[in-house]
């Protein structure tokens, strides 16, 4: 029997790599989005239902998940992948940016899942995908909102593994680090940057971290397909591993994190983004 996953935030970038590369493996595939008739675009793939899920709206969730069921008779994994980055300084964010960031990352992640771990448990087996971020590990200026989303995500993966272990319902976290290429996710990221004239005492730290960024992102060499990848080989290698890092560490972060103490690693972070005091 051809198995099923659901896929959020399915419109475009990874979400849609990975619909197309569970298409083509021979999965069901329930597609997932806001605005399906505007962003649906999987015309000549097989066994592609496209629903409407927003993650901050129940009623679609509970909706995109029956009608998956109807259509192909069960499910049997969930990739999690809507989200997106808030940037700007944390003292020009007002409470509903700061709000908004958490309820899609956070508590849609946990809406959907919860949605959908009563046929999981059903079933009696289930895998469900949390597309995490480098910035769930090592944390830089200017997301501090998305950073602390997904440590979040990562916290909540992890205990929730352990719960659903129980169940023989596996929880895997697939995280992206170093940047992914050509993605409408920096798009938005950027057009949802949020600023204050009032707070021009960070201007030197901005210009600073923002050509820091610019050098990291012209290095970007992954694209969605790459995660794509990682993501079907995590649903489908019948292990219980729970984290699955893809990427160029080519800056060091993810090294620095896991081999540093701490005030080392502080350091480390912190030399990227600091004012440099011109050689004499």
């Amino acid at each position: 029997m051809k198995q099923t996953v659901l896929v959020t935030g399915a419109s475009s970038g990874i979400g849609q790599a990975a619909v197309r590369l569970f298409a083509g493996k021979g999965w069901n595939v329930v597609a997932t989005m806001r605005n399906p008739e505007r962003d649906a675009d999987f015309a000549g793939l097989d066994d592609v239902l496209v629903a409407r899920l927003d993650v901050e709206d129940q009623a679609s969730i509970q909706s995109a998940i029956a009608a998956g069921i109807e259509r192909f008779g069960r499910i049997d994994a969930l990739v999690n992948n809507a989200g997106y980055g808030q940037y700007g300084l944390f003292e020009a964010l007002p409470r509903e940016v700061i709000q908004r960031q958490f309820d899609v990352n956070v508590f849609g992640v946990m809406d959907v899942t919860r949605a959908v771990l009563p046929h999981f448990r059903a079933n009696r087996s289930g895998v469900v995908l949390n597309v995490s971020s480098g910035a769930g590990l090592f944390t830089l200026p200017l997301i501090s909102l998305y950073c602390a989303s997904k440590f979040a995500l990562e916290g909540f993966s992890e205990a929730l593994s352990y719960e659903l272990a129980s169940q023989n319902i596996t929880v895997k976290l697939v995280i992206p680090h170093g940047g992914v290429a050509a993605t409408r996710f920096s798009e938005r990221s950027a057009e949802d940057f949020v600023t204050d004239p009032a707070l021009a005492d960070y201007d030197d730290f901005v210009a600073r971290s923002n050509a820091a960024f610019a050098q990291m992102g012209s290095a970007r060499t992954m694209t969605s397909a790459d995660v794509a990848e990682v993501i079907f080989g995590a649903v489908t290698d019948g292990t219980d591993r729970l984290r699955y890092l893809v990427g160029d560490d080519a800056r060091g972060f993810v090294k620095a994190r896991r081999t540093l103490d701490d005030a080392d690693y502080v350091e480390f972070m912190r030399s990227h983004f600091r004012k440099q005091t011109p050689a004499q």
